[in-house]
């Protein structure tokens, strides 16, 4: 079985590949730029161009494959704009394919992931749709440097809660998806068990790294003011802002026993989490202590 993630330089498409290549699964990784795709990937596994909206991409990224990784591209607001790719996917004889969505597109028909999930519903083709909820690695990316320079985690978040999971256990549901039965026509909700506060986190934080991380709750308005005064497109601070109000609103620490029941043992915790990065939140003079 080949199976063909697109997205493989992404954090999730990235984990996905390692996941399936650990297994000995033959996996292709689509890429924009294989070139730089290549140096990342593990040994052995073979770098493709692939453009979910340049047709030139499609036919050696889909020849010979058996199941299908795909995600929505963030620029991609209108599934409709991958329609020609799923046309493709039909016509190139791929049997299988994995979406990852969002963990509320099954509450809310209006987001695009449910549009793109209708979609390859509606292709004809076995489909396992993966909503998975907030990542614990946006601590490693979105909030990396202000956790190591500053010692501080800073959303409009309130006291909400926020359910997460790790990349690493929705890649291992994900690989077993592609290359494994009885996974057809479902649609998983991947949780770990917990749903904390961001006050939580940053406690969390300062017990392992052995110093104060403080979450001082800015309001919506400070929150944006400083997003921009430190450069951050209107736009993101935009959609960060209406992420954020969610969960202050309550609406984002929904879990289920989906993941675990799925990996058949308990998700990753926040503390497992932390402890597993904790060297990318210390400074270069704390790294390894």
């Amino acid at each position: 079985m080949t199976v063909l993630v697109a997205g493989a330089t992404g954090t999730v498409g990235g984990e996905v590949v390692r996941r399936l290549a650990a297994l000995g699964a033959d996996v292709r990784a689509g890429a924009r730029d294989p070139g730089r795709a290549a140096a990342g990937l593990p040994p052995g596994v073979p770098p493709v161009r692939l453009d979910l909206e340049d047709p030139a991409s499609w036919p050696v990224a889909l020849e010979g494959v058996d199941a299908l990784f795909l995600l929505r591209p963030p620029e991609v607001a209108r599934a409709s704009r991958l329609q020609p790719f799923l046309d493709a996917v039909v016509a190139a004889g791929v049997r299988r394919v994995v979406v990852l969505s969002v963990q509320a597109a099954g509450r809310n028909p209006l987001l695009p992931h449910r549009a793109l999930e209708e979609r390859v519903e509606a292709t004809g083709l076995a489909w396992t749709h993966l909503r998975p909820a907030n990542f614990f690695q946006n601590l490693l990316t979105v909030h990396r440097e202000e956790i190591r320079d500053r010692s501080r985690i800073s959303v409009p978040a309130g006291n909400g809660r926020t359910a997460h999971v790790d990349v690493r256990d929705l890649a291992e549901v994900a690989a077993a998806a592609l290359t494994g039965p009885g996974h057809e026509g479902r649609a998983y909700e991947l949780t770990a068990r917990e749903a904390p506060t961001f006050a939580e986190i940053a406690a969390t934080l300062s017990a392992v790294l052995g110093r104060p991380v403080v979450y001082p709750r800015p309001g919506i308005v400070a929150f944006a003011r400083e997003k921009r005064a430190q450069g951050v497109a209107p736009g993101l601070v935009l959609v960060m802002t209406l992420l954020f109000t969610t969960t202050r609103l309550g609406l984002a620490g929904r879990t289920t026993g989906d993941l675990a029941r799925l990996l058949g043992r308990e998700p990753t915790t926040l503390r497992r989490f932390v402890e597993d990065h904790a060297d990318a939140w210390r400074t270069p003079e704390g790294a390894g202590a």
